[in-house]
């Protein structure tokens, strides 16, 4: 286990952060953890970064309690913050040197992890140039390689996407791939569900401070999976189709509008090639689609909030 927080708590006056909070990262994976706003995210991920104590329980990174007071761990970790935290006075190459300085590299070392890190975000042309001239997704790949210069073991990335555009998004999300593939843990936040969808081993959600599910994808899908539903436009309506879907094992209901069609049977059923049989005997369909949950509606079914809700507290 790379990281883990057990029964957490953090408050900040009256207002509590974090509520026994209970939170594994596992070595080799990517975590994404989702929540609206106000979770807790990011106070969870300032612990986890020894930049602020928790008020009680217990954190451990790499075996060893995490605090502000522990640099050692630190030294193993990186952080992709939300703000662009590079320095828009030097250049790309400049900015790489100064963080690899920080975490002790010299010589060498320094200079050979700097030239991999250009190459890794796509930056070798630029790295004479200063990222006050960059795009913005430009920016938010160096901010990346300044986290990853060191070759930190564990890598967490506060919301690494925010407010770029879609072909520099995809470029990131691919790196976060390779980064995981390379051997670095991942623990990853975004307010964009697909991101996490799209990159993550396992997703924890959160919400009012604590984890309240983990798992895949498929597994948190499956705990709001009561229904399978195939919905189609049949070429021809009939009696006939409706009272033979009706009399599919595993049929819920059928209802029928002209010739549309939706199809419900109890999750897991395996209804749909019967379905297209059926349809298909009584004279073929012109379009066909199934409705499944997704990730989204988990959210939103055990939140009770969308993932990009506005006006609550960070």
């Amino acid at each position: 286990m790379i990281a883990s927080m057990e029964s957490v708590v953090k408050r900040y006056g009256d207002a509590t952060a974090l509520d026994h909070l209970n939170l594994n990262v596992a070595e080799g994976e990517i975590l994404g953890l989702l929540g609206p706003n106000g979770a807790g995210k990011t106070t969870a991920i300032r612990i986890l970064c020894g930049l602020i104590n928790a008020d009680s329980g217990s954190v451990k990174v790499f075996g060893q309690p995490q605090n502000i007071s522990n640099l050692k761990t630190r030294l193993n970790m990186g952080l992709v913050t939300q703000e662009i935290t590079v320095f828009t006075d030097l250049s790309a190459g400049e900015n790489l040197r100064y963080f690899g300085g920080l975490y002790g590299l010299r010589g060498a070392e320094l200079t050979a992890n700097v030239k991999e890190m250009l190459e890794f975000v796509g930056l070798t042309e630029h790295a004479k140039k200063r990222p006050g001239k960059f795009s913005g997704g430009m920016q938010r790949r160096l901010n990346i390689a300044c986290a990853l210069v060191h070759k930190p073991k564990f890598l967490i990335m506060d919301e690494p996407t925010v407010g770029i555009d879609p072909q520099s998004r995809n470029h990131i999300l691919e790196s976060v791939k390779k980064i995981a593939q390379n051997g670095t843990t991942v623990l990853y936040t975004s307010h964009y569900m697909e991101e996490v969808q799209a990159i993550s081993d396992r997703i924890a959600i959160m919400d009012a401070g604590r984890v309240i599910a983990g798992g895949t994808v498929d597994e948190l899908v499956g705990r709001i999976q009561h229904e399978d539903k195939v919905r189609f436009t049949a070429n021809l309506a009939s009696a006939a189709l409706t009272e033979d879907l009706r009399a599919i094992s595993g049929v819920k209901n059928v209802v029928q509008n002209d010739r549309d069609y939706l199809v419900i049977s109890g999750a897991g059923s395996g209804n749909v090639n019967r379905i297209m049989e059926i349809a298909q005997r009584h004279g073929g369909v012109s379009s066909f689609s199934e409705d499944k949950p997704n990730l989204e509606d988990v959210f939103l079914t055990l939140t009770g909030k969308r993932l990009r809700d506005e006006g609550e507290v960070q």
